[in-house]
């Protein structure tokens, strides 16, 4: 008999965004308390960047090439390996997904998928090895949360930001009090918002779980991911006026286009809006035109947004104490990329392998019953590795077809394991035919990114930083002479540990 697992996760949170990783902003007690009492991943990396091909590792156990979901709106196959599935058929576990799961498109046009179909038909599985999903987005949008806000407070489904423009592209419309692209004041009620909705629905499920039952629950927040509209009624908590700029903010114009002129040219394209290489960000909007306080109020919102995720969290956490859980529950807290949030000078996410994306939260509190010790772990751990420590906690053996381990307990156990590197992916391929491909590998305090022929590189370009000596990610090494022999044998080892390809690539279908 397993323990049971609690495996909550966010969307689009940088790692700093947390008290327990250094905010000094928001407050995240909750979360916090889960880092104190368990083992906090300090260099914890996606392998993708963005979300479905993040969440399609985390689900798989799989690297990106493999699973196969290589960019947003490629769909998982149906017959995809789950780790909920295993759960479920391998170690009785009761199993349920809340919240976001967008292993499939949401601009579902054609009804293909079920996961877009499901509200609509009444249903919430069985589904990827889940006996129970109720799904929500960012906005209302077709899914349980839409359903349900139809019939408890229908005329807020008007109150969220809009998140496509009347061109059927990602709106680029500023709001708040600055004009920030993507704010917006949003008027509904907090307890209507889906933070809180996600942390009713994860406690009304975890009601119908028999006492002695293992379970398996993915608590799925879609905060804080664009747009940024939480409950206005909220903001008060941290006045944008009086919100510092944070610290990895560059200033001015200058600095920003000083830092991007060493980086390969699609960054400052990027910043100057001449070209858009990731679906999810607005056409039109154009980074350089983003105002310092603009940044302050969109970090703000942020601010806000973790906040009632931590709350969430807590009432969830209470709720597992008095069902007297307490001792044989397993939390696992991570997201499935970071934001930029002003870092460099932009906004959203792409194909940047820096910390700001790639560096994740990721924090494991294993059971009381386990009686393992709280730590700071600094070996490379990734979200492949996630099942497997789900098989762990599960006290099932991890199958073949998850390329992860069991994330360390202990650095000295992350030796034991020969980790030494933690490996992201990104492919990419543009309305505009523009294709981008990144491989990347952090290791000993270094990240380098090679980049793979395509429209904007001829495959010789890259990217090289010193995160001891340089830990904004400044200054490119890759054409450093004094670098060349690292640089060298960071790529022999980058070569030496890609992962096997899917054969066919999988078909893209939707913007996401």
């Amino acid at each position: 008999m397993g323990r049971k697992i609690l495996f909550i996760t966010t969307d689009q949170m940088r790692f700093d965004a947390i008290g327990a990783n250094g905010q000094k902003v928001a407050r995240t007690p909750a979360i916090d308390a889960l880092a104190k009492a368990g083992i906090n991943y300090t260099r914890a990396h996606n392998q993708n960047v963005v979300c479905m091909p993040a969440r399609s590792t985390m689900i798989t156990g799989q690297y990106v090439s493999t699973h196969g979901v290589w960019m947003n709106g490629v769909p998982l196959p149906v017959d995809a390996p789950s780790v909920a599935q295993y759960l479920n058929e391998k170690g009785g576990y009761k199993t349920a997904l809340i919240g976001k799961a967008h292993f499939e498109p949401f601009l579902d046009l054609h009804q293909q998928f079920y996961e877009s179909q499901m509200a609509r038909r009444g249903e919430n599985g069985p589904h990827r090895g889940f006996d129970y999903m109720e799904l929500a987005t960012h906005s209302p949008l077709i899914l349980h949360y839409n359903e349900w806000m139809k019939k408890n407070e229908p005329e807020a489904l008007n109150y969220f930001y809009q998140n496509l423009n009347d061109k059927f592209q990602v709106n680029a419309a500023g709001g708040g009090e600055t004009g920030g692209c993507q704010l917006h004041f949003n008027k509904i009620a907090r307890e209507h918002y889906h933070t809180d909705w996600v942390a009713d629905r994860t406690i009304d499920w975890l009601a119908s779980v028999g006492a002695g039952d293992d379970w398996f629950c993915w608590m799925s927040f879609p905060d804080p991911h664009h747009p940024w509209d939480p409950p206005q009624s909220e903001l008060h908590r941290h006045p944008w006026r009086d919100t510092p700029l944070p610290e990895f903010y560059p200033g001015s114009k200058e600095k920003i286009e000083a830092v991007l002129a060493d980086k390969p040219r699609h960054w400052m394209e990027w910043y100057t809006g001449e070209r858009v290489t990731n679906f999810e960000a607005p056409p039109e909007f154009r980074a350089q035109d983003m105002t310092a306080d603009q940044v302050q109020e969109i970090n703000a919102f942020t601010h806000v947004e973790n906040e009632l995720i931590d709350e969430a969290i807590a009432k969830v956490m209470a709720y597992v104490e008095k069902r007297g859980w307490g001792d044989d529950v397993d939390v696992v807290f991570t997201t499935d990329h970071g934001e930029f949030q002003g870092e460099f000078g932009l906004l959203f996410k792409g194909p940047y392998h820096v910390d700001a994306l790639m560096r994740l939260p990721m924090i494991w509190r294993p059971a009381k019953s386990a009686k393992v010790a709280p730590a700071a772990v600094e070996k490379p751990v990734g979200q492949v590795d996630l099942a497997p420590t789900f098989c762990e906690i599960a006290g099932l053996p991890v199958p073949e077809w998850m390329q992860g381990k069991p994330m360390p307990k202990t650095d000295a156990e992350g030796d034991a394991q020969g980790r030494e590197r933690v490996f992201t992916e990104w492919d990419c391929k543009h309305v505009d035919g523009t294709t981008v491909g990144l491989r990347t590998i952090y290791r000993d305090g270094y990240t380098i990114t090679a980049y793979l022929p395509g429209t904007i590189y001829d495959g010789s370009e890259g990217e090289l930083y010193d995160h001891a000596n340089d830990p904004r990610q400044f200054r490119n090494l890759w054409n450093d002479p004094a670098y060349a022999k690292l640089k060298s044998d960071l790529l022999a080892d980058l070569k030496d540990n890609l992962p096997p390809v899917r054969d066919p690539q999988l078909e893209y279908v939707a913007p996401v």
